[in-house]
């Protein structure tokens, strides 16, 4: 602990922490408008046949099927009153059950961040030098989408976080802004594992590891206060499909240069 004490009293981390603070605190109608406006001219200047290949094979594979089928029941129970109280008991378990030292905090605050988006950025930097340049692309493309599909539901379906909703919320850390329903950083974490394990191809140790850690992030989640626990399950489903998403597009690249 000293160390990531010593690390941020680091002017440079200081700095970098204070811009990623910056752009936390924009507001959605900052940067959506402009993530559509890119992704749509990424849509339409990518050629009809593969976006076909894409819905093919989509259609073909039954996990993503069921993955997207088990996310639609997650947000139809939103409406489904005794799914709150479970959500707000087992919310508390994570969030006030048992001791909480200072030191497992701080644990939590750095688990936390390996959803945050500037984590994806670093991870795809190291991919572009160091392992596969179409993988960091195909990285980096991903975790945008990714961001702007989780924004837009939580602008749609407008779920509070549970610190607003609920009394005697243990918050750890800054107040996350912005709505409750899928958990980003958890959908962020799941998509990285994902996508990553294609690199590993299939590792099991790798695969534990990865979905481990992703899991974690969820639970930081909970812990910190800012997610129920569907709201992390959702997300984690979310992440995970997408992430198979990006396998699956990557596959029709290859067929279609080849």
């Amino acid at each position: 602990m000293k160390r990531i004490d010593h690390l941020r009293e680091n002017q440079w981390v200081r700095q970098c922490e204070r811009l990623i603070g910056r752009v936390r605190h924009l507001r959605p109608v900052v940067w959506v408008p402009v993530l559509v406006v890119a992704l749509s001219f990424y849509v339409i200047f990518v050629p009809h046949t593969f976006w076909k290949h894409v819905w093919i094979t989509i259609k073909g594979n039954t996990p993503l099927i069921c993955m997207l089928f088990v996310f639609c029941l997650l947000l139809l129970s939103l409406v489904w009153s005794k799914g709150q109280s479970i959500d707000a008991y087992v919310f508390a378990l994570f969030n006030r059950h048992g001791a909480r030292p200072r030191w497992l905090d701080r644990t939590m605050l750095l688990l936390t961040e390996l959803g945050n988006g500037i984590v994806t950025l670093i991870i795809a930097l190291v991919l572009y030098f160091a392992v596969n340049a179409h993988l960091a692309y195909e990285f980096v493309l991903g975790t945008l989408t990714l961001w702007l599909v989780v924004e837009l539901m939580k602008a749609v379906i407008r779920r509070p976080r549970p610190f607003i909703y609920l009394e005697d919320v243990r918050v750890v850390g800054i107040r996350a802004r912005g709505k409750s329903f899928p958990s980003g950083h958890t959908s962020q974490a799941f998509y990285m594992a994902t996508m990553l394990l294609q690199y590993f191809q299939g590792n099991f140790a790798a695969a534990l590891v990865l979905y481990v850690l992703a899991s974690l992030v969820g639970a930081t989640r909970m812990y910190m206060g800012m997610h129920y626990p569907r709201d992390v399950l959702a997300g984690a489903i979310l992440g995970t499909f997408w992430g198979f998403i990006g396998v699956l597009v990557n596959a029709v690249i290859f067929q279609l240069v080849s």
